[in-house]
């Protein structure tokens, strides 16, 4: 039995059709590897595979979720949908997250890719730390030990430098608010630079850190900020907005706070070197005066002994300077009256040429002769008129 054949846009109608029917394959989750990344003006296209399959993918707010690269492993939903002009299965994706990873860590590095690309990042918008320090802002917490430790830093190096406590939560709920308004407040106090400051902990503890609220009130703060969050291995957003990041409180403290033995010694230094400096200038301008005495002395007698030979002398030369001048120019004079001469057409004459000339003006060539016309033939000692009988 002969079947009708179906033409290609109706068999893959039919097959989108069987794929838009099926509930079961809305919203799904898929996990693989991508392979074949590529973000093109917010749309991204990939591969999704693992052992033995391969899925082509694509995401059309791509930039919605944090960038990915070839090998990572996530986690993905969407739908697959068959497209009936180029016949091609793609798996439209309208989640991705990466797979096996905390969602604090997730929203951690989505919002550190959304802050980067807005510019919180950027070297050019942060500030060198002042110097001469006279007074700290700190934004932490009055209890526990990152206060007394920034404190103790600060009396062994320099206790002459206050320190200005804006005691907040640091983690628990609201807690990024009551950081985000202790960095407003000292932004308008009088210090001369802020320390945003907590121990370490997990990544839960450290979350307050990792808002975008906190991000904005660091990145518009006007004053030098140094981040000073957790301990030496852990990373968070405000690390990235602040103007400087140490380590650990206490390394905050170590940097800002300009050692007073420090000073004292470089004070010395200066002031023995503006004392070597004086004495030596001193004595170099005296010995150069005396030197000058001496020189002025010399020179004195040098020309009261030796004025009218060197008088004398420069007559000489002066009178021998004018009167090369003179030769020169009368040789020059003549060399040009010789050239002149050569150019004369006279003198060529002598030589045994003549000119002819015509009522039209000096004939130059045969051609411009003209039968039975008059000419006159130019000699050194006179003209010979002529008529023209024929022309070879």
């Amino acid at each position: 039995m002969a079947y009708k054949p179906v033409t290609v846009t109706q068999l893959n109608t039919y097959l989108k059709q069987i794929f838009d029917s099926e509930e079961l394959l809305y919203n799904i989750s898929v996990v693989g590897e991508i392979s074949g990344y590529s973000n093109v003006r917010g749309t991204a296209y990939f591969t999704l595979k693992d052992e033995y399959s391969t899925l082509s993918c694509v995401c059309f707010n791509a930039n919605d979720f944090c960038e990915f690269k070839n090998g990572d492993s996530v986690l993905i939903i969407g739908t697959p949908k068959y497209y009936t002009k180029g016949g091609k299965l793609n798996f439209n994706v309208v989640s991705i997250q990466r797979y096996g990873q905390s969602v604090l860590y997730e929203r951690f590095l989505q919002l550190k890719a959304k802050l980067e690309e807005s510019g919180y990042f950027s070297a050019e918008h942060k500030v060198s730390m002042p110097t001469n320090i006279k007074r700290i802002g700190v934004v932490s917490s009055e209890d526990g030990a990152v206060i007394q430790d920034i404190i103790n830093v600060r009396t062994r190096r320099n206790p002459n430098i206050d320190i200005v406590l804006y005691p907040v939560k640091v983690q628990g709920e609201n807690a990024e608010y009551e950081i985000a308004n202790g960095i407003k407040v000292l932004d308008n106090y009088n210090v001369d630079v802020i320390i945003v400051a907590r121990g370490g902990g997990s990544m839960e503890d450290l979350q307050p850190f990792n808002t975008e609220v906190v991000a904005e009130a660091t990145f518009h703060c006007v004053k030098p900020i140094v981040s000073a969050v957790g301990h030496e291995t852990d990373y968070t957003i405000i690390d990235f907005c602040s103007d400087m990041r140490a380590p650990t409180p206490s390394a905050a403290a170590e940097l800002l706070c300009e050692n007073i033995q420090d000073i004292k010694n470089n004070v010395l230094k200066l002031i023995m070197r503006l004392d070597n400096n004086v004495r030596y200038y001193l004595g170099k301008q005296l010995d150069n005066l005396q030197h000058n005495i001496n020189a002025l002395i010399e020179e004195y007698d040098y020309v009261r002994q030796n004025s009218k030979i060197l008088f004398k002398n420069n007559i000489m030369t002066f009178v021998k300077t004018i009167k090369n001048f003179i030769d020169l120019k009368e040789y020059d004079l003549k060399n040009k009256k010789g050239l002149l001469t050569k150019l004369n057409p006279l003198e060529v004459l002598k030589l045994g040429y003549a000119c002819v000339k015509s009522n039209k003006g000096y004939l130059l060539s045969k051609n411009e002769v003209v039968v039975n016309d008059n000419i006159d033939i130019i000699l050194k000692d006179g003209q010979i008129v002529a008529k023209v009988i024929g022309v070879k």
